[in-house]
């Protein structure tokens, strides 16, 4: 049945009827492959011959004969002896053509003649210039000469306009091809995969009725093999499709197989990529271009490739995109299907797609772009840059790689500068996979040679990787001291600052003194090389001072803000990781630490990459959130320590003391206070700011009744936490003094640690500091000081919740308000009850309610910026940004963000004075 050929059919019967009434004339029905022409002509000729009208003479021409003169005449005169085998020139094929027209009006005297003639375009040129004789001359012949033509593969034959007319074969409407699909009983769905795939033309339309009938394509392993829709192109293309049409179905699939190129003509170029005489039409390449598209299409075409075809039109189409400019990551992902990128845009084009692509969090396709990079020539310097790169992506996710692939991009350098400038990258992946000793050895060996500023740099920043080893980190320090009279101006801050970490940790000089030298240097030139290691020092020393936004904020300036992974083979970049992430979880910004530190943890875990440090942080944020399991999870990750004195074991063994205290197990928080003790004890740190593991251990030795242990520890914990000086220490230190006390005096440690406390951002401090207050006054009998403490401390507490990360599916992330939950609450709630205080105290209100946190996002809120601004400037998630917002709307008592520079506004103005009298 042929559909919408109306116009075909209806033409050539009025060219058969006026053949028989004497008047001969010529129909050339053309299309581009596979629109029917010979069904169409196959119709025609069964209509037009019924019943004996006509005499019918057939000739096909195929492309294995366009050579042979005449080929196509000898079919339609098969015993003419007239019909030379050589090509006459001038009059004598004149000659043979005249005499070839009469035989054919002699043998249509008889009885019209229907001459069908399939696919002219393969004809040879004798032939063709017999049909134009015939064409010219066929008037008043009774003769009815009907053609098929490939317009994709040759120009068209000319022929008169006065004796015939052409007929173009347009491609099936999507009514017809539904109206077809569904008479076969296929679905709708199934109608609109034959819609989409087969572009129209009927031939694969019907391959694709027949195939959707037998069952769902692609083909399941349990379904039939055989698909006909594929036979179809892929037997068009390898059996009787030209070079040319050949080579453009290739480039537009290829094209297609990874997103049709934008931009003006660049389709047009694609199908041009290869030229083999003329170029298609404009038309016929679009209408290709949708048809391969689809799936099915492109899965047939590039069936009938050969693998060196498709690399070749991937390289091509990759290097058109490239000068079009297009995205790096899209040329990069056609340079994929490359089997060497051998030219130098090439390694250009893959190395920018992946800084792009590690920019945006996608590590994997980054890496996958650089190796494919290091697959092509390269200058040596070039591929040891390349090789670095890589081997930083890598670390993360697989320590071995990451660190083979560092270890042979420094090997690759023979410059000793170049060595040198990249021994530090390998030095701090070593590091990271708990190869202290290693590290010191790599840097020590790449300093052979050099000149004095670099081997000072080196030696320097061997100080700063010796910390993760008690023994070297002591010797390390002496080197310091020695350095210290000569080290260059851009050396020394860096020198003072690890000198100053180690004398914090010794207990050699206060918080104020710390401080006063970090400052003094901060605006001071730092050699470039050693630019993040000064500021991972000074961070840390402004964060143990309480300093915490100015910690920050250092952290914030080097760190890249997510999904951008950091780069942990540079020491001061996990430096600052360590104070980001410490400083959110003094600040009481729960969500914060797990934000950002936990993806960078969950990545790494087991993959050879040790996070103490990182670890102990998210894991106290989850327990300090409520989720004691997760933090249990967490802390299992990094295994044991072994051999390795890093000072992030003895966080570790901290955090998981704390754990052990939250979960009531005291023997237990005991010992880790006691290990994590002796592990700052190797490396001379007696002071309480990063570990109090003193005052954990006292107020374990309480609950195990060894009070006057406790009362020596917690004596010598206050005495160091007196000389470094800041709120949180002695205030820490104050608390756990007066469990180990207990009467009176207990009640004065703990009137002057919550008034110490008050002055700095120690909120979790704080809370357990009251709660203990609140105990003491209500037990000593004065109930309402207790009770008023009590609240104090649940303001505290519910304020933190409003920062803690929502529970997995919680509703935070739905706008709901995070629910008030964590340990500290849970704490407090039991002081209330124990107490007797009645009711639930009020949650605070108004801007004094709104967490530090949720202060930030507020006020970028109320000067008009938007969730994602906020996100962007404060380095939060979407997700974070939204429950800030939620919880800051309900202290405020607002509900939209036009309200809250009002309230804002409001709440600032100084308070009326009260009326005379």
């Amino acid at each position: 049945m042929l559909v919408e050929r109306d116009e075909v059919l209806g033409t050539a019967a009025a060219a058969a009827a006026a053949a028989r009434a004497g008047e001969g004339r010529w129909v050339l029905l053309a299309s581009a492959a596979g629109m029917g022409r010979t069904a169409a002509l196959d119709a025609i000729v069964r209509r037009e011959s019924a019943g004996g009208a006509m005499r019918v003479a057939r000739a096909r021409c195929v492309p294995e004969e366009a050579g042979f003169p005449f080929a196509l005449v000898r079919q339609v005169f098969p015993d003419d002896v007239a019909v030379p085998f050589s090509a006459p020139a001038g009059p004598d094929e004149q000659l043979v053509l005249h005499r070839l027209v009469a035989c054919l009006a002699r043998s249509s005297a008889e009885r019209p003649v229907l001459l069908a003639v399939d696919d002219l375009h393969h004809a040879d040129e004798p032939s063709r210039r017999w049909i134009g004789y015939l064409a010219r001359r066929i008037t008043g012949l009774p003769v009815a000469l009907v053609l098929t033509e490939c317009l994709d593969q040759s120009e068209p034959t000319p022929l008169p306009p006065a004796t015939g007319t052409t007929v173009r074969l347009r491609s099936l409407g999507a009514p017809a091809v539904t109206r077809i699909a569904r008479a076969a009983g296929l679905t709708e769905e199934q109608a609109a995969t034959c819609v989409e795939a087969g572009a129209g033309i009927p031939a694969l339309v019907r391959a694709l009725v027949a195939d959707l009938g037998e069952g769902p394509l692609p083909r399941p392993p349990s379904g039939p093999a055989r698909s006909r829709y594929r036979e179809t192109i892929t037997g068009w293309l390898r059996h009787r499709a030209d070079p040319r049409s050949r080579h453009v179905c290739l480039a537009l699939a290829v094209a297609a197989d990874g997103g049709t190129p934008d931009g003006p003509g660049l389709l047009d170029q694609v199908a041009d990529l290869c030229p083999h005489g003329r170029p298609p039409s404009a038309r016929s390449v679009r209408r290709l271009g949708r048809m391969l598209r689809h799936p099915l299409a492109r899965e047939a075409v590039l069936a009938a490739a050969e693998p060196r075809e498709t690399a070749a039109l991937h390289a091509r189409i990759a290097r058109l995109l490239d000068e079009s400019g297009a995205p790096t990551t899209t040329v990069a992902s056609r340079l994929l299907r490359v089997d060497r990128p051998g030219e130098g845009w090439m390694a250009r084009s893959l190395a920018e797609a992946a800084e792009e692509a590690a920019g945006a969090g996608r590590v994997a396709e980054a890496t996958a772009y650089l190796r494919h990079a290091l697959s092509g020539p390269h200058p040596p310097d070039r591929r040891a840059d390349l090789t670095l790169r890589l081997g930083a992506l890598e670390l993360p996710h697989s320590a071995a790689a990451g660190i083979r692939r560092l270890r042979t991009g420094l090997e690759l350098h023979t410059d000793v500068r170049e060595r040198a400038a990249a021994a530090p990258a390998l030095s701090a992946a070593l590091v990271a996979g708990r190869r202290t000793d290693t590290a010191l050895r790599v840097l020590h060996q790449a300093s052979r040679g050099a000149d004095d500023e670099l081997v000072q740099v080196l030696q320097t920043l061997g100080a700063l990787i010796s910390s993760h080893d008690a023994a070297a980190w002591r010797s390390a320090v002496a080197r310091l001291h020695a350095l210290t009279p000569t080290a260059p101006v851009t050396i020394e801050p860096l020198v003072c600052g690890l000198i100053t970490e180690y004398e914090a940790g010794a207990g050699l000089c206060s918080a104020a003194e710390a401080v006063g030298r970090v400052r003094a240097r901060l605006a001071a030139p730092v050699d470039p090389r050693l630019r993040t290691a000064w500021l991972g020092s000074a961070a840390t020393l402004l964060q143990w001072a309480d300093h915490l936004p100015e910690a920050r904020a250092l952290a914030d300036a080097c760190l890249p803000a997510a999904p951008t992974p950091p780069d942990l083979t540079d020491a001061g970049v996990q430096c600052l990781l360590s104070v980001r992430a410490e400083a959110a979880l003094w600040a009481g910004d729960f969500s914060r630490v797990v934000a950002e530190n936990a993806p960078l943890v969950e990545a790494s875990a087991g993959q050879g990459v040790r996070l103490p440090h990182l670890v102990a942080m998210v894991a106290t944020a989850h327990a300090e959130a409520g989720r004691r399991s997760a933090a249990w999870e967490v802390l299992a990750g990094p295994g044991p320590s072994g051999a390795d004195s890093s000072w992030e074991w003895n966080e570790l063994r901290y955090a998981r003391a704390l754990l052990h205290a939250a979960d009531g197990n005291w023997a237990a928080a005991y010992e880790d206070h006691l290990a994590c003790g002796a592990g700052q004890a190797a490396r001379d740190f007696v002071s309480p700011v990063a570990t109090p593991w003193r005052s954990g251990a006292a107020l374990a030795l309480v609950r195990l009744g060894r009070r006057r242990e406790a009362r020596e520890l917690a004596e010598e914990e206050l005495r160091h936490a007196r000389t470094w000086g800041t709120p949180r220490t002695v205030g820490r230190a104050l608390r756990a003094h007066a469990a180990a006390v207990g009467g009176r005096s207990a009640l004065d440690s703990l009137t002057e640690a919550a008034e110490s406390l008050r002055s700095g951002p120690a909120p979790v401090e704080l809370a357990e500091t009251l709660v203990d207050l609140g105990r003491a006054h209500i037990e000593a009998g004065n109930g309402r000081k207790g009770r008023d403490a009590l609240r104090e401390a649940h303001a505290v507490a519910e304020r933190l919740c409003g920062t803690a990360a929502p529970a997995p599916g919680g509703g935070a992330g739905n706008g709901a308000p995070p629910v008030l939950a964590g340990r500290l609450l849970g704490v407090v709630e039991e002081a209330l009850r124990e107490g007797r205080v009645r009711g639930r105290p009020r949650a605070m209100t108004g801007s004094p309610a709104l967490t530090a946190a949720e202060r930030r996002v507020v006020e970028l809120a109320a000067a008009g910026h938007t969730n994602a601004h906020i996100s962007a400037a404060l380095h939060l998630t979407r997700r974070t940004v939204e429950t800030h917002l939620t919880s800051a709307y309900r202290k405020l008592g607002v509900t939209r963000r036009a309200q809250l520079a009002p309230v804002l506004a409001r709440e600032a103005e100084p308070a009326a004075p009260p009326p005379p009298g």
